[in-house]
């Protein structure tokens, strides 16, 4: 199947030929159904706090955290072209030349544009770009409306002008304050101060792409003395890529090896859950992770982050009974009530398998732990949290994408359309084990729940091999908690206008 050729490709990259087969094979036979049997809830695998709860949890963190590693892994790959998405629609869809703008806007399917064009002086990049089209076209107050609205959009997302669409998401301007604007970036350390500092030290681990080190570099080094000085915190910043060595190989439709114009191997980023090797290499004893759009005006930080120190605090109580356990079954296993461990797995976990020995015991409890927020659904797409039962048939708490879903299947449907929350990617994560340890993080992925996606190269179609999502199958094996934190800790920002919520307005 391979000549000399495709295997020096697939030495370089750092896998071997046994991999590969093996990923081809997960296309021939397809990906494993998951037997799913109910969207988790409040009270049925989703914990409830109350305002009192929520400060005693953080309380805890807070009295513990100076003798912990703590770091924020904020995943920052992404490009911003989808956030952009429909401004490039208009570039493409609407002549200055020959059109009426008042016409346009008007129409149904344009009320996205529409929205940015009437509210295009509230966006915190709008001077950015009034000074670019100052530099590059003086005759500008001279053009129609519709030549300077068509000019403003180019300008904003064009290689020529401020080049938004290709930059990464993280270096986006998201929030304008009385003296600066603030990027995506600039936010995630900002926040980290109120509750991921230990011994007034923020640490931060980025997972970038290569081409975008230097801009986010160059962005650190202008913005560190500000956050230092406002947050009265000591910064520090580590990044890491997505490995060569996750790469999967694509194939064509009848699941051969797909060969480029030259007739080399295609091999593709195999998606987010490629980055459990970037999270196994930071060394930390609580990790929290929070992607880079989801961010807040620093008005609202105090608040935001009293829930993240009490994920954190829950994560601490959590994790002091796991190790206990531990400890006595590894030096005193007949100390240890089977029917108490039983009791604390079934109530913590939903584990209503009894360990059969101490040795099963042992193994039960020694996995990594998560507490993962989660926020009452509001139909946005992702992933969500749900009891499945495994290959071993134990019952176990996962965070499922809806591809993970089988749509023909009536029963997944139904399951899919009763869930009452959504993953928000709010998640704190203790590494250690009760030695100090760190967990090897590759021995708890489940490869069943890889992803088979049609993408195509070159115009021509091809199947496409996402390995575990990063918070899906690539935790699939850890303890798993979940906790429901208020709608309020969740704003992402998906396209543009998401920038004119509530929370991306600071009061200026």
């Amino acid at each position: 199947m391979f000549d000399p050729r495709d295997l020096k490709d697939i030495q370089e990259l750092g896998i071997d030929q046994a991999q590969v087969m093996a990923q081809i094979q997960v296309f021939e036979q397809g990906v494993p159904a998951l037997d799913i049997l109910r969207p988790a809830t409040i009270g049925d695998g989703i914990m409830d706090c109350s305002m009192d709860q929520w400060r005693h949890w953080a309380r805890i963190f807070e009295q513990q955290s100076k003798a912990l590693e703590v770091v924020k892994f904020v995943p920052a790959s992404g490009a911003a072209t989808r956030m952009f998405g429909f401004l490039f629609d208009f570039l493409n869809s609407f002549d200055p030349n020959q059109q009426r703008l008042s016409t346009y806007l008007t129409q149904p399917e344009n009320q996205a544009i529409a929205q940015f064009y009437h509210n295009l002086k509230e966006f915190p990049f709008v001077d950015l770009i009034r000074q670019k089209i100052r530099q590059l076209y003086p005759e500008f107050k001279t053009w129609t409306k519709e030549k300077r609205f068509y000019t403003m959009v180019s300008v904003l997302v064009q290689e020529h002008g401020l080049n938004f669409g290709r930059l990464p998401k993280g270096l986006i301007p998201f929030h304008r304050y009385k003296k600066n604007i603030r990027t995506a970036f600039e936010e995630q350390l900002y926040e980290g101060a109120f509750y991921a500092a230990t011994n007034d030290e923020v640490y931060t681990h980025f997972t970038f792409s290569p081409e975008h080190l230097e801009g986010f570099k160059d962005e650190f080094s202008q913005i560190k003395s500000r956050l230092e000085r406002h947050t009265k915190k000591n910064y520090h910043i580590s990044y890491s890529f997505q490995k060569d060595r996750t790469k999967t190989i694509a194939v064509d439709l009848e699941n051969k090896p797909f060969r480029d114009d030259q007739g080399r191997l295609v091999f593709r980023p195999s998606g987010h859950g490629a980055l459990i090797e970037n999270l196994n290499e930071v060394k930390a004893d609580i990790v929290f992770i929070k992607n880079i759009d989801n961010v807040i005006i620093q008005e609202q930080v105090p608040e935001m982050a009293l829930y993240k120190k009490g994920l954190a605090g829950i994560l601490l109580d959590y994790q002091s009974q796991i190790h206990e356990y531990l400890k006595a079954l590894s030096s005193r296993p007949e100390s240890v009530s089977m029917d108490a461990l039983t009791t604390f797995l079934w109530k913590s976990f939903g584990l209503r398998t009894p360990p059969k020995s101490p040795e099963d015991a042992f193994e039960l409890l020694y996995r990594p732990l998560r507490v993962c927020g989660v926020v009452a659904n509001t139909g946005a797409p992702g992933g969500g949290p749900f009891w499945i039962q495994d290959e071993h048939q134990i019952v176990n708490l996962q965070i499922l994408e809806g591809a993970q879903f089988d749509q023909s299947n009536s029963r997944h449907r139904d399951i899919f359309s009763q869930a009452t929350h959504f993953n928000p990617v709010d998640l704190v994560c203790g590494l250690r084990d009760h030695e100090g340890k760190p967990y090897d993080l590759m021995n708890y992925r489940d490869q069943r729940m890889s992803f088979i996606a049609h993408k195509t190269h070159q115009g021509k179609p091809l199947k496409a091999l996402e390995m575990p999502g990063l918070w899906n199958g690539a935790m699939a094996k850890w303890h798993t908690v979940f906790v429901a934190v208020p709608i309020e800790t969740f704003n992402p920002v998906k396209i543009v206008n998401d920038l004119l919520a509530k929370a991306h307005r600071p009061l200026i």
